[in-house]
C-alpha cells in the first residue's frame, strides 16, 4: 500500500484470499503462539490486531486491524491502520475539547451580540479555537509520517503470514 498518496488520517486496504476463514485464523493464531520480540498479534473470532512491541515501540507506532468476512469460497480481509489506542484518545479528547470551547464562545458571542457587548474577545477565542483544531490535524499527520517505515513493516508481516 502507498502510504504516502492519501488524504485519509487512518490508512485502509482490502485483499481477498482463497481460502476459508478457519484456516487464515490458524496461521495468524500460530504465528501468534512463536514468540516475537518485535510484534504481538491478538486474534479474537474474525478479528486480528498486529502491533508493534518492545524496543522498537515509540508514542506514534501504529497498530494494524485485520477484519476477517467470509464470501462465497474466498475471504474478504480489511485492513485498517491505526494510530495507538491511548493516543487515539487522547487527540480525541482534544478536540472535543476544541469543539466544545468553541461552542460556548459561539453562545457567549451571540449573548454578547444581543446585548450590544463587546465581541473583540470572542472572535479572538474563536478564531484561536480553529487555529488550534488544524494544528491538531497537521500533528496527526505528522505522526502519521513518522509510522510509515512501520506500516509498510506490519504490510510486510502480514503478507508473510498470509504466505506461509
Amino acid at each position: 500500500m502507498d502510504t504516502s498518496n492519501t488524504v485519509r488520517l487512518r490508512l485502509r486496504f482490502y485483499k481477498d484470499v482463497p481460502e476459508k476463514i478457519d484456516d487464515l485464523r490458524k496461521r495468524f493464531e500460530n504465528f501468534a503462539a512463536t514468540p516475537s520480540d518485535d510484534y504481538k498479534i491478538s486474534v479474537c473470532d474474525d478479528h486480528i490486531w498486529m502491533n508493534i512491541k518492545g524496543p522498537k515501540k515509540q508514542y506514534w507506532s501504529p497498530h494494524l486491524h485485520l477484519e476477517l468476512e467470509e464470501k462465497d469460497n474466498f475471504t474478504h480481509i480489511r485492513g485498517l491502520f491505526g494510530p495507538d489506542q491511548t493516543l487515539w484518545t487522547f487527540f480525541m479528547f482534544l478536540h472535543f475539547l476544541v469543539a466544545g470551547i468553541f461552542i460556548i464562545f459561539g453562545m457567549i458571542l451571540y449573548s454578547d451580540v444581543t446585548l450590544k457587548q463587546p465581541i473583540a474577545m470572542d472572535l479572538i477565542v474563536m478564531s484561536l479555537m480553529v487555529i488550534v483544531w488544524f494544528l491538531l490535524y497537521y500533528i496527526a499527520r505528522q505522526i502519521r509520517s513518522n509510522g510509515f517505515g512501520q506500516m509498510d513493516e506490519l504490510e510486510v508481516l502480514f503478507l508473510k503470514i498470509l504466505e506461509s
